[in-house]
């Protein structure tokens, strides 16, 4: 197994227990044959092989850099390994500087108490509770591993979970051919928004750390935080328990939130509903001409994302900041959409000129006032596509 360790972090986090334990807990997948198996894994090969070129040709967006980058077909397992050792090298700054407020007060007695390895066991959980839900990622910070190579320039890596993909086309009953190539053109406009955007990974990378860097999370809050959502899972809370409470729910992100840290994270999000939201744009738009199924796929996968999950699938959701997410996909979907509308493909694509041409939280939600500002226009003039 790989060490995911680092000199001060590791007293913080276990990452090998974090590894072993998600592992361990991990659900099993769809039962299919070892055949079965393989056809799955060829084929989102080459699904995702072929959406590269349907995705340039849409986007217009290309780059040369694209062929570095990795695609790897991987089980839970391996989702979870992968993510660990991401989580490390971004967290490292976070972790190093909790480690060093260890000492006699509170937070240093909790620590003491709780150690790394209580701490690695509850990572663990949470991992392996993501890990059937994830069905295709783009991992922007992924530092190559024995087994899980990296792009040589140090990018990312496109992972496709096969199990997950497996689980959800049978649970809607869709076909399942074009359903795997429908995710890997999501996970593909990933994977093309970072390499045919140089500026584009080494910006978010320096927002993330700009919002850690002014974290000041006492670290026996930070541990009590991880532990709500180990115990959820463990079924540690109870539906009367969640009911009671009218705060909507306490994330993860919500214990680091100085004014400057809202300031960033405003601005992180926007970004991220901009490259969820283009995803989905681009394996909709996409899809007509090579997903004969994409209407009916997308309905119902809509639908599943709509209906009622467990109150404890609703908890954890709110505590890891997954509700978020959801609302990035729509409203950076409808963002994307209205801008194409208004000023074409050609117009729309000038957001990835600089980060001062990126959308602000508030333009995501008003498209018109993005293209007023980055295109001199009001709502009623329109740029040739």
């Amino acid at each position: 197994m790989t060490s995911f360790g680092s000199a001060a972090s590791a007293g913080m986090v276990d990452w090998n227990l974090a590894v072993a334990t998600a592992t361990r807990l991990v659900r099993p997948g769809p039962e299919v044959s070892r055949d079965e198996a393989r056809a799955v894994v060829s084929e989102l090969r080459r699904h995702a092989k072929a959406s590269e070129e349907h995705v340039r040709a849409y986007t217009r967006m290309a780059s040369d850099d694209m062929h570095d980058t990795p695609v790897l077909v991987v089980d839970r397992p391996g989702w979870v390994k992968a993510n660990v050792a991401g989580f490390r090298e971004l967290l490292k700054p976070l972790l190093d500087k909790m480690q060093e407020r260890r000492g006699p007060g509170p937070g240093g007695a909790v620590l003491g108490a709780v150690g790394g390895k209580v701490t690695g066991v509850e990572l663990g959980m949470l991992l392996s509770f993501l890990s059937s839900r994830v069905l295709g990622q783009y991992e922007t910070f992924a530092p190559a591993t024995s087994d899980l190579p990296a792009a040589p320039n140090g990018g990312g890596r496109l992972l496709l979970v096969a199990p997950n993909i497996v689980h959800v086309e049978r649970e809607l009953d869709v076909d399942p051919h074009d359903f795997r190539l429908w995710v890997c053109l999501h996970e593909e406009t990933h994977r093309t928004q970072f390499t045919a955007v140089p500026w584009l990974r080494d910006h978010l990378e320096g927002e993330i750390q700009s919002f850690l860097d002014e974290t000041e999370v006492d670290p026996s809050t930070f541990l009590e935080r991880i532990r709500e959502a180990a115990q959820s899972l463990a079924g540690g809370r109870t539906d009367g328990d969640d009911e009671e409470r009218d705060d909507g729910g306490r994330s993860l992100v919500e214990l680091v939130q100085s004014p400057a840290q809202r300031e960033v994270l405003a601005r992180l999000t926007a970004v991220m509903s901009l490259l969820e939201g283009h995803a989905d744009y681009v394996m909709d738009g996409v899809g007509p001409d090579v997903v004969p199924t994409v209407a009916e796929i997308r309905e119902k996968f809509q639908q599943r994302r709509q209906k009622g999950a467990s109150r404890l699938d609703m908890a954890l959701r709110r505590l890891l900041g997954l509700d978020a997410k959801l609302r990035q996909y729509r409203d950076g979907e409808r963002f994307v959409r209205a801008v194409v509308d208004q000023v074409g493909m050609d117009g729309f694509n000038r957001v990835w000129t600089s980060p001062n041409t990126l959308p602000t939280k508030a333009e995501i939600a008003k498209p018109a006032d993005w293209v007023a500002r980055v295109h001199n226009k009001t709502d009623g003039a329109h740029d040739a596509t």
